[in-house]
């Protein structure tokens, strides 16, 4: 992403808030029993889904204040510490779960409204190991909110995501794509990206052409759909995607 995207990072705040609605709202709909079920990734139910959401908002708060402070703190402790919190939380009943997530996201954009500039500037470094400004944390976040609320698999689809969502989210792994070395780009070496409504595109080379709606293409290269809606010309079936979301150049 460009650094022009600090411009509008404040504003991205008044959609993760919205997102979390959301996600409340289809956890009331859940029984205990029904959070204990498997969700869409394989190895998780429903409730590692939402203890995952929930810590990662307090990950990406321990970003920002990295940035506030000047001192070091790591997304995660270790990722064995990320993964025994994630296993310790993921058996919760809904109302617990919904609270720990509900306070958990107002921590972080409370952390985030009251960044400074300059802090907001500074670099900071995701568990895998890539840095980005601290203001980026919010638009990771973001990608947290709207993927994992799909992974519930409890009536919240693509279809559902945000305009606003889908239009930035598949620009930048457009971009993250593009960015890749071809040997990083797995499957998708090659091909030619296009949205038909938009006009967005990378070009990773000179093979295939894979279009479909901007809705279609990002819920495919997300890994949320199997390519419902996108066409690959002479390809047959849409192949699977690296993994998403590719990291962020600056």
């Amino acid at each position: 992403m460009a650094e022009t995207g600090m411009d509008d990072w404040r504003k991205v705040l008044e959609h993760l808030e919205a997102g979390v609605e959301r996600i409340l709202a289809t956890l009331a709909g859940l029984t205990d029993a029904r959070l204990r079920e498997p969700s869409a990734l394989p190895g998780w139910t429903r409730g590692h889904v939402v203890t995952h959401v929930a810590r990662n908002a307090d990950s990406l708060w321990n970003l920002l204040e990295w940035a506030r402070t000047g001192r070091e703190i790591p997304q995660y402790p270790s990722l064995a510490a990320r993964n025994a919190a994630l296993e310790a939380g993921a058996g919760r009943g809904v109302a617990e779960q919904a609270a720990d997530l509900r306070e958990s996201a107002a921590r972080f954009v409370e952390q985030a409204r009251a960044l400074p500039e300059e802090a907001a500037r500074a670099r900071v470094r995701a568990m895998a190991g890539w840095e980005h400004p601290a203001w980026y944390a919010v638009y990771r976040r973001w990608h947290e909110v709207e993927a994992h609320h799909v992974d519930l698999a409890a009536g919240y689809g693509p279809a559902d995501w945000p305009d606003a969502y889908v239009r930035w989210a598949l620009r930048e792994t457009l971009d993250g794509l593009a960015g890749l070395p071809p040997g990083d780009q797995g499957s998708l070496a090659g091909y030619r990206l296009v949205s038909t409504d938009s006009g967005d595109g990378a070009a990773l080379g000179d093979g295939p052409e894979a279009t479909g709606s901007s809705r279609a293409l990002l819920a495919w290269l997300s890994g949320r759909s199997r390519g419902a809606g996108v066409v690959v010309r002479g390809e047959g079936t849409p192949p699977i995607p690296p993994p998403w979301p590719p990291p962020a150049r600056f």
